[in-house]
């Protein structure tokens, strides 16, 4: 009955669904290619053999499925492995990453209408679905157990505040969690707030973020960088999110020194044009990324870039994580680690709450209350090289103790597709 009701709010949804895509192309017009597949229909001739399906909505979730996608080619190479997203910046992100691959095939997965997805499984056959992180759709999910097809949850989290709004719709999700063939937690914490929601067989498995290795190219880049921009002391205000770019600027205004270079980089690509404004507005000098290096007297490095994110965390002596000074959850800290890079994170991190607080206790990452703290603590730490170099090899230990997440899911798998 759940379920019936929730069709019918799908199908009475239906124009507004229309309408979200036209108005999100207004700023990436990519939003309306390949359209037909967001409602299950797909051009492409669908080749005759065995599939893998691994679901990762967003950038992040595609680059977190990296290590698992490799692994999954190598231990079935009789398969082919279709990747599916939902956003535009997922897909570009997944085609940088596997676009040479033969044997790997991307597509948009269908909203979760009963007949988008029944043609998307009628279409692809897929022998397993891999969902990553919490993706949960009630129509998919029983479709796959229709026909049999085994979906397992990977790399899965849940915050407390998700799961009391989960718990709030049980009926609706309980029945799509108990349909999962297995789970593999981030974490304890994660996998007991599953398995209250309904999910059965649940294991942890940590986090495949941890196993995702820096490209060196963009290492390399970083370190060029640095070296052209010897002299500046940086710091590098990761994926800020909206509202967070006016609340440091006015800080950095009060405490920027000539020497110093803030690097600013927006995490939705179509916000790069709004930061500018801000900047111009605030009349602070600045150059974008696509414009090249930015120039003696130019304060702020706007990085107008998609996939650069490793370089920019090489470059600079320490990082603000964004969408944790706004109560967004925070983003993905273990990147900035990865590369050498001590993070600054603020007091919203519950997407991120488990990875948070062990690079904190790692001496890896430090916390600050609000923009005020930030500017203060970044400021001491521009001046003082051997904390930061503290920070920066503590960084690299932790990343170093939590890997093998990918290994345990594949395991996980394996028991589900031999």
């Amino acid at each position: 009955m759940a379920r019936a009701l929730y069709c019918l709010l799908l199908y009475l949804a239906s124009p507004l669904v229309w309408l979200r895509l036209i108005w999100r192309s207004r700023r990436q017009p990519d939003y309306l290619r390949h359209v037909g597949e967001r409602w299950g229909f797909y051009p492409q001739h669908s080749q005759q053999a065995p599939r893998i399906w691994i679901h990762a909505v967003s950038v992040g979730e595609t680059r977190a499925a990296q290590p698992l996608v490799r692994g999954l080619l190598d231990a079935y190479p009789e398969h082919r492995l279709l990747l599916t997203c939902m956003t535009p910046t997922g897909r570009a992100t997944a085609a940088a990453l596997f676009g040479g691959e033969a044997r790997v095939e991307l597509a948009y997965l269908p909203y979760d209408y009963p007949g988008a997805a029944r043609r998307f499984l009628t279409h692809f056959k897929p022998r397993l679905g891999v969902l990553m992180e919490t993706e949960i759709w009630p129509n998919l999910l029983a479709a796959c157990a229709r026909r049999q097809v085994p979906v397992v949850l990977i790399n899965a989290r849940l915050s407390r505040r998700s799961a009391r709004g989960y718990a709030r719709l049980a009926a609706l999700l309980g029945p799509a969690f108990a349909r999962l063939a297995a789970v593999g937690a981030q974490s304890p914490a994660d996998a007991r707030r599953l398995a209250r929601l309904g999910a059965r067989t649940v294991r942890v498995c940590g986090n495949l973020k941890f196993d995702v290795s820096p490209d060196p190219a963009l290492l390399a880049q970083g370190d060029a960088w640095r070296h052209q921009l010897a002299g500046r002391r940086i710091w590098l205000a990761a994926s800020t999110r909206e509202g967070e770019e006016a609340a440091l600027l006015r800080v950095w205004q009060r405490l920027a020194t000539p020497e110093q270079l803030l690097v600013l980089v927006p995490r939705h690509p179509q916000r790069f044009d709004c930061v500018a404004r801000l900047l111009e507005t605030a009349g602070i000098p600045f150059r974008r990324r696509s414009q090249g290096l930015p120039q003696a007297g130019e304060q702020v490095w706007l990085g107008d870039s998609m996939g650069e994110m490793p370089a920019y965390y090489r470059l600079a002596q320490i990082a603000f994580i964004g969408g944790s000074l706004a109560p967004l959850g925070g983003q993905n800290l273990i990147e900035a680690a990865a590369c050498g890079c001590p993070a600054l994170v603020g007091p919203h991190t519950f997407n991120f709450r488990q990875a948070s607080a062990d690079a904190i206790a790692a001496g890896a990452a430090l916390r600050v209350r609000d923009a005020e703290e930030l500017g203060q603590v970044v400021a001491e730490l521009l001046q003082d090289p051997k904390r930061c170099q503290a920070m920066r090899e503590a960084g690299l230990a932790f990343c170093a103790r939590h890997q093998g997440a990918t290994q345990r899911s594949l395991e996980l798998i394996k028991h589900h597709l031999p």
